[in-house]
Formats: structure tokens, C-alpha cells, sequence
């Protein structure tokens, strides 16, 4: 009997980069490291195993060895559609893991105690989803997931739903406060600037 409790963690990747002028924005480089690396360095000792969520062909991550899952629905329709990818796959793969963690790639600085924070938030407010917040900001992307709740958005993902915010809020969410302080640690690069300031906060931080 497997008795990890861990949850499947469950990277994503499925956006289109448009404000960095497209491309793979997790495999644009922070300290002459890929975000990815970034990424995983801080979700994988949380996690039972790890999937990346991506479009387009998959060999281009064939490096890191993880599985790579497809948004299941047609024309990018956002996060949600990567978090269902990773629900599903989890289901598939790993049938008695009862929750995934989502993050995206391109948050770089993750806290090493988001899994338990998110867990002990949901159980303390009694909803079955927990998302992550600081200085005063929801991070809706950042979240746990009960597997169980994989049939009820995709049928709200197939009717139109696109919002996590609007879909969380039908079932009950939790929110896990954390502090931004010396730096959020939900810093997420989505243009030049921001990847700039990332080789700032790094080099600060010292890693």
C-alpha cells in the first residue's frame, strides 16, 4: 500500500508567451539556468512525481524526463485546461494520489512549504481547493486540487468556462497567506524586464 500522501505536482507550461514574443518562456534562462530548473528544484521535494502540462511536440523537454501532457481541450483555453491535463494524468498514473499542486513555470521562486501551507489552509477553511496569496494578492494559478473534481471542470471547461477564480469559487476555496518579504515569492516573469529582474532577486538571494 503506498501511504505518500505527497501531492502530484503538475508544472505548467501550456501558455503562449505573447508579452515575451512567444516561444518556450520555461526554457528562457535565470542564472544560466532555465526556468524550469527553477521550477522543479522547488516543486519536486514537495511532490510524489512531477508532469509538465505544454503543447506543440513534446520532445522539446525530452532533456528533463518528465511526462509531458497536452491541454486535453482545443485552442489554448488556459490554465484550467493544464490542471485537468495534470488531474487526469495523475488519475492515470498514480490512482491513489488524492491531490495535484499546480505552479507555473515561470515562478522562479516558489516556497519550499507551499504544499503543506495549501494543505493546512484548506483543512482549516473546509474546502477541497487551496490557493496561494501574498501582499494582498490571490495567486489562483498556484493552488491544490482534489483529483475528484476532474470530471466536474471538464464538463465546465467544455461549456465555456475559462476563469480559475470564478470555477474555484463554486466548489470553495482556501486561501494560504504568504509573506513578500524580502521578495514575493510568486514573482513570475512574463516579459524582459521581469526575467531581468529575476537575475536581480536571484543574485540577491544568492543562488
Amino acid at each position: 500500500m503506498n501511504t505518500d500522501i505527497r501531492p502530484i505536482g503538475v508544472l505548467l507550461a501550456g501558455g503562449l508567451a505573447r508579452r515575451m514574443g512567444g516561444g518556450d518562456k520555461p526554457l528562457r534562462l535565470l542564472g544560466g539556468r532555465p526556468l524550469l530548473d527553477h521550477a522543479i528544484a522547488r516543486i519536486a521535494p514537495q511532490c510524489r512525481a512531477l508532469v509538465l502540462n505544454a503543447n506543440g511536440p513534446p520532445e522539446r523537454f525530452a532533456a528533463w524526463g518528465l511526462p509531458v501532457v497536452a491541454d486535453p481541450l482545443p485552442d489554448f483555453p488556459g490554465p484550467l485546461a493544464g490542471v485537468l491535463a495534470g488531474m487526469r494524468w495523475a488519475a492515470a498514473h498514480h490512482p491513489n494520489a488524492t491531490d495535484v499542486l499546480s505552479a507555473p513555470t515561470d515562478t522562479p521562486f516558489l516556497p519550499a512549504d507551499l504544499a503543506t501551507r495549501l494543505a493546512e489552509a484548506r483543512t482549516r477553511a473546509g474546502t477541497p481547493i487551496a490557493c496561494a496569496s501574498s501582499a494582498g494578492r490571490t495567486h489562483p494559478v498556484v493552488a491544490l486540487w482534489p483529483v475528484a473534481l476532474a470530471d466536474a471542470l471538464e464538463a465546465d471547461l467544455r461549456a465555456g468556462m475559462r476563469k480559475i477564480d470564478a470555477w474555484t469559487a463554486r466548489h470553495g476555496v482556501a486561501e494560504a497567506a504568504f509573506p513578500a518579504t524580502p521578495f514575493d515569492p510568486f514573482f513570475n516573469v512574463n516579459t524582459q524586464e521581469d526575467l531581468a529582474e529575476a537575475e536581480r532577486l536571484a543574485a540577491e538571494a544568492g543562488r
